[in-house]
């Protein structure tokens, strides 16, 4: 019996990247002053210094310390939104530069980072094609940020070995990729598996005028492990975060009753070779 060659990951549907972009900017620039009504003070932007939460179970970098010591290094943060990570990672002596697609969320940021020692530079950009030379960083990270709204996520490995240094390190965090099965529901609704984990038909919405208004694009564990590897990068964990047991408060489709049972979160740490 002959074993299959590699499935490579799909990217079924229309939704291309120029067209995922332009959702995602223009529905982060509009959604940018509620979401951070509703999210800033549990993602630390009220905090002197930043604060940097991996996601909705609370898991904090200083806890874990997944980046490792980033005093005096190089980092990029892709989708910083309103920038705690990459105001946090400044607080800890690195040399940050917070990269996002939406005007509105840099906007949060630099309101933010008004009463810190120092402004952390912004450059609006998407994570696909990222505006910097090759061999640029020591460090790049990303909580939520970017990964899950971009069609061509193979491309973006592709960019964050291309501007990493050799021996940097790339972290980043997303959707967990089982959740794609089942609704964007926090209740028992939301425990019932409602979609194929192998159907990787984008999830998207459109506006009144049958514009692209947002866009989710799905991948399973084995793709984003495809993705690193055809980058040139090495996988040496994947972080499944559980949910703590003081923590009572939702998030959108997270929350307890879910957390209990299976993960929401997937972490993926990741270095250059070299």
């Amino acid at each position: 019996m002959t074993t299959p060659a590699p499935r490579p990951p799909r990217v079924l549907g229309d939704l291309d990247s120029a067209t995922s972009e332009a959702a995602s900017r223009s529905w982060w620039d509009e959604q940018a002053d509620d979401y951070q009504s509703e999210h800033g003070v549990f993602l630390g932007n009220e905090v002197p210094g930043g604060d940097f939460v991996w996601g909705p179970e609370r898991l904090r970098e200083e806890e874990v310390r997944l980046l490792g010591d980033v005093a005096g290094l190089d980092v990029l943060e892709i989708g910083c939104g309103s920038a705690p990570c990459a105001r946090w990672m400044a607080a800890q002596g690195a040399r940050v530069v917070g990269l996002d697609v939406s005007i509105g969320m840099l906007a949060h940021a630099v309101a933010a980072m008004a009463d810190d020692p120092g402004p952390v530079p912004l450059v609006r950009a998407g994570a696909e094609r990222l505006p910097f030379a090759d061999n640029s960083f020591d460090l790049m990270t990303s909580a939520f940020g970017a990964i899950p709204f971009v069609a061509d996520s193979a491309r973006a490995m592709a960019e964050a070995a291309r501007v990493l240094r050799p021996g940097g390190r790339w972290v980043f965090a997303t959707n967990h990729p089982m959740r794609w099965m089942f609704l964007d529901d926090p209740g028992p609704e939301g425990l019932t598996v409602t979609l194929s984990y192998f159907d990787r038909t984008p999830y998207s919405e459109v506006d009144d005028d049958g514009n692209i208004s947002y866009v989710e694009h799905h991948r399973t564990i084995g793709d984003r492990v495809r993705e690193i590897v055809a980058a040139g990068l090495v996988l040496d964990d994947i972080v499944e975060p559980e949910w703590p047991d003081d923590l009572d408060a939702e998030w959108g489709q997270w929350s307890p009753l879910r957390g209990a049972l299976f993960p929401g979160t997937a972490i993926f740490v990741c270095h250059k070779p070299g």
